[in-house]
């Protein structure tokens, strides 16, 4: 028979866990005050240790990242199997639902809160928000409102959402392989820069002042 830690205990204990970030940052700090030391030590170890606990904060967990992506890349089949349901005569809630039972991945968590919110009679405002923090979903978001609000056709409107979208991600694929490229030749040419400097001016720059001396 396994015990169950009660719900009070179990936040009091996950409380007094350290915040890693916190504590990397305080150890950080607390290294340029050993390193340094004297005054300068001491008074470089707190912005050290407040400024890397700003800039860990702000890096995004891969988890997240990978969630994010995978939500963004399933958007436009989303929106086209939406269209397909509704043009199939399927109300709004119910195509969302069928939508969220075919698609897998984390999309399809908030597809089926939005559905659930719909059939139980909330506003499609409420509803729709359960897609906030998605890239490009809140042109979806404002397509669901607008024809929530004018009763204009739905399907038409996430059909050719879907497309913009489709090709937005081709645009933003096509930059970032250029901006790879680019990226790539810089360390090529930080190498090849200071031999350039060793084999071709310095013995120009030796001759000159070789004759002018």
């Amino acid at each position: 028979m396994t015990s169950r830690v009660p719900a009070t205990r179990r936040d009091s204990v996950s409380g007094r866990r350290p915040d890693a970030i916190r504590l990397a940052a305080a150890l950080s700090g607390l290294a340029v005050a050993v390193v340094v030391g004297g005054w300068f030590g001491l008074l470089g170890a707190v912005p050290t240790a407040f400024l890397l606990d700003f800039l860990l904060r702000r890096i995004e967990p891969p988890a997240e990242r990978k969630r994010r992506v995978q939500e963004a890349a399933d958007l436009p089949l989303a929106a086209d199997l939406l269209a397909a349901a509704m043009r199939a005569g399927a109300p709004v809630d119910r195509s969302v639902l069928a939508v969220a039972e075919a698609l897998d991945g984390p999309l399809a968590g908030r597809l089926a809160r939005v559905g659930r919110t719909l059939l139980l009679g909330g506003g499609p405002p409420e509803a729709w928000s359960a897609l906030d923090g998605i890239p490009s979903a809140e042109r979806l978001t404002a397509a669901a409102l607008r024809s929530a609000n004018s009763g204009a056709a739905l399907a038409g409107a996430l059909t050719r959402l879907a497309d913009d979208l489709r090709a937005d991600r081709a645009t933003a694929a096509e930059a970032s392989a250029r901006r790879a490229g680019v990226l790539i030749v810089l360390p090529l040419g930080l190498c090849f820069l200071p031999a350039f400097i060793l084999a071709g001016l310095v013995p120009v720059i030796v001759a000159v002042l070789g004759d002018v001396l």
